[in-house]
């Protein structure tokens, strides 16, 4: 079984996101708020898997995906961003995300790049 580590500073899209996983067999071992929290979850809990929303308080998924892949370049992270973030998306794929996922969440397109990289 995948782990997974969810970060997302809305409640309803870590709950979204953790209930299609969790249909596939996924297991969400931590959920955070913002990047920073997402940074040290990361760390305890080395997911196989990491979604990252890109706009977040304190540090955004840009800012938390450069601190993950500076300590693990083999990170496999999914950018969750709203459709107008295209730029950042590109950015973050860029720093080296491996895919992203378009808010609000399609479950077959989220099975779909989930089950790719796992």
């Amino acid at each position: 079984m995948k782990k997974v580590l969810i970060v997302d500073d809305a409640m309803f899209m870590r709950m979204v996101l953790k209930d299609i996983l969790s249909k596939l067999n996924f297991q969400v071992v931590a959920e955070a708020s913002d990047g920073q929290e997402g940074v040290l979850k990361y760390e305890e809990f080395q997911p196989d898997l990491t979604t990252l929303d890109l706009t977040m308080p304190k540090m955004d998924g840009l800012q938390a995906l450069k601190a993950i892949l500076s300590f693990h370049k083999e990170a496999k992270v999914i950018i969750c961003s709203a459709s107008g973030e295209h730029g950042k998306v590109q950015e973050a794929l860029a720093i080296g995300a491996k895919d992203f996922i378009v808010k609000p969440f399609n479950p077959s397109k989220v099975v779909e790049i989930m089950k790719r990289y796992a």
